[in-house]
């Protein structure tokens, strides 16, 4: 019999309070990107929403490893850095840490040019993002956490 997994719903509000952490984060270390990144599908609400606070532009980065069998496509990341651009690439939770250990290990993490958020890392994550939100770990406290652009009916 398998154990049922506790869902921690994620609201709206905890978000916009995340983003603001993330900002003043970035204000305290004297960096602000000129474009935005949302890591499809969990940073493009979160990237969109900082984009309009910060009034940068946002595009989105499609690197989907769980559920899909689609190569990652790092062109949107490839063209940003080529002209010139300081990159903040976002998603929702840096969980294991492989969406973001994939940029590392395809495209690198060059210069101070690129830096990485989380609305929520999770502790024991393999990489370390710049930013975050909320820190929770996961290895003490199991949990799934369930956005607001994941279930509709919450």
């Amino acid at each position: 019999m398998s154990k049922e997994v506790k869902k921690n719903y994620f609201t709206t509000g905890q978000m916009r309070n995340a983003l603001i952490q993330i900002e003043d984060k970035m204000v305290h270390s004297n960096w602000m990107p000129n474009i935005i990144l949302g890591i499809n599908r969990g940073g493009c609400i979160p990237g969109v929403y900082l984009s309009h606070r910060l009034k940068t532009a946002h595009e989105v980065l499609d690197i989907r490893l769980r559920d899909h069998t689609v190569k990652p496509d790092l062109r949107t990341l490839e063209k940003a850095f080529a002209f010139q651009k300081k990159i903040l690439i976002i998603d929702d939770i840096n969980d294991s840490g492989a969406t973001f250990q994939y940029i590392l290990d395809n495209f690198g993490k060059r210069e101070d040019r690129i830096r990485f958020a989380a609305l929520i890392n999770n502790k024991p994550s393999k990489v370390k993002v710049d930013y975050h939100g909320y820190e929770i770990n996961k290895d003490e406290a199991p949990a799934w956490i369930v956005f607001p652009w994941e279930d509709w009916d919450k």
